[in-house]
């Protein structure tokens, strides 16, 4: 894999908080899933 640098990577915002967050290397596979910045905001989702 290509190396990329910060600035080119894809971002997305949070369904929670309304922040962006960007790709994280963990979430290589499963990108298109990720809806949350954290497992706090996911947590909060589950409560509302």
């Amino acid at each position: 894999m290509k190396m990329q640098k910060k600035q080119n990577l894809p971002q997305k915002v949070c369904i929670v908080c309304q922040r962006p967050f960007f790709w994280r290397k963990k979430w290589e596979k499963v990108w298109d899933e990720v809806k949350y910045c954290s497992q706090k905001c996911k947590r909060e989702a589950r409560l509302k």
